[in-house]
């Protein structure tokens, strides 16, 4: 079972980014506890907890395309580096204002808005480079489904170290923390062996596209293919009404459960639980069969775990609700990925990607903003349970359209398969 779930890290490159990524991203989710943190002690709002979400992640939206056409054109891994070492620049910048007691909020804007600007580049170029490392495009889908497992891996030691260590050394040592992380990521992508596709096809690739050019071609292609936009879609609607409940942790965590940092951490780390669950259970699982309906039941099992979490009043049921509801999460992101990885063609996979950037990480800041005021006016657990049923009525609506997403999509992933076959034989 094991040898199954983990068989992509056979592959040198592949192996390096995961084992870098794991340590960076742990870092960088303390980071987000600590900063989630910061801006409540700071200001005491939840409005405001949903401005910097909003600020330091919206810039995916709007600058993702331009990344994907920067994927599809330059060496993913040279690009890749450039990237990590410019948000590790972020987390020291941020970790020396605090430790020298000059930190403002507004420090938190204009750090949080360049972060925005690198992980918008950064998500389509990470994809990308997954696929050209995976020297078997049989072993892609477990390839994704381990890359997600990293993040939400992350996402459950991340909090879990963070809420002590918030309560004993303060915001300012976490970012320290996040900002060595990044050393770890860099030496493993500078060990990283090139990617056999990346160095034959680049040339072409950069010679035969435009950026404006590219871009149009990109939007083309993604009008013409139902099921990549049904997909979308869907994404994009979970990450504006049901992903961003994240934002509101802090004020479950202080507000509903009447705990502090530790609480925090605690309820981050049994969602991030649940997501580590959901990846390894889809890592196990081996091409696209099936992959739809899980899809769907993943979208449902979501909204119906936000709206029970927004009904919980006692710390132990609150993290009963988050886990399944972080399973949830994970498996749409993930099976959402993967199956927009195996429909569309590789000429145009970094712009698809950069799509699928705009849909998941740049669509949720206007969902937590939105989350943020709601909670002001209607308080955390009412705006959690409206985001919750709605979750669960676009996880319904995907059940129903099924038979005709499967007419489209089934003879396009089935070709791809033979053809992947044959040039294997």
């Amino acid at each position: 079972m094991a040898a199954g779930v983990f068989r992509t890290l056979r592959y040198r490159g592949f192996r390096l980014l995961f084992l870098g990524n794991i340590v960076s991203l742990v870092g960088s989710q303390i980071q987000f506890v600590a900063l989630s943190w910061l801006v409540y002690r700071l200001t005491g709002s939840a409005a405001m907890l949903g401005l910097v979400s909003l600020i330091s992640r919206s810039p995916s939206f709007f600058i993702s395309p331009l990344a994907g056409v920067l994927a599809d054109r330059t060496d993913r891994r040279k690009a890749f580096f450039v990237i990590q070492a410019l948000a590790m620049l972020q987390s020291a910048a941020l970790a020396v204002l605090v430790l020298c007691g000059w930190i403002q909020v507004w420090h938190l804007f204009v750090l949080g808005f360049f972060l925005g600007v690198v992980n918008a580049f950064e998500v389509p170029v990470r994809h990308a480079l997954v696929y050209d490392l995976v020297e078997d495009k049989a072993d892609l889908s477990n390839a994704l489904a381990l890359n997600t497992t990293m993040i939400y891996g992350s996402a459950f030691l991340g909090p879990l170290a963070a809420g002590p260590l918030i309560a004993l050394i303060g915001e300012g040592p976490c970012f320290t923390i996040n900002a060595v992380s990044f050393l770890v990521v860099l030496a493993c992508v500078v060990a990283m062996p090139p990617a056999a596709r990346q160095e034959s096809h680049g040339k072409a690739r950069r010679a035969a596209l435009s950026g404006a050019g590219a871009l149009r071609e990109g939007f083309r292609y993604l009008a013409g293919h139902a099921p990549l936009r049904s997909l979308l879609v869907t994404l994009f609607l979970l990450s504006l009404m049901g992903f961003p409940y994240q934002v509101l942790m802090p004020v479950f965590a202080k507000e509903v459960l009447h705990g502090g940092p530790r609480q925090l951490g605690l309820l981050s780390a049994a969602s991030g639980c649940g997501a580590l669950a959901g990846c390894l259970y889809l890592a196990s699982r081996r091409g696209f069969e099936g992959l739809e309906r899980r899809l769907a039941f993943a979208a449902t099992l979501f909204g119906v775990s936000l709206f029970g979490f927004s009904q919980a009043r006692v710390p132990w049921v609150s993290m009963l609700f988050l886990a399944p509801a972080g399973m949830g999460l994970s498996m749409v992101v993930t099976g959402c990925q993967t199956l927009m990885q195996g429909l569309v063609e590789d000429q145009v996979r970094g712009r698809v990607l950069s799509f699928y950037t705009m849909a998941f990480m740049g669509t949720t800041p206007f969902g937590g903003a939105a989350y943020g005021f709601a909670a002001q006016r209607l308080g955390a657990p009412m705006t959690a349970m409206i985001g919750g049923l709605a979750c669960a009525a676009v996880g319904a609506t995907f059940w129903l359209r099924l038979p005709g997403w499967r007419a489209q999509a089934r003879p396009i992933l089935e070709a791809k398969a033979s053809l992947a076959a044959a040039s294997k034989a």
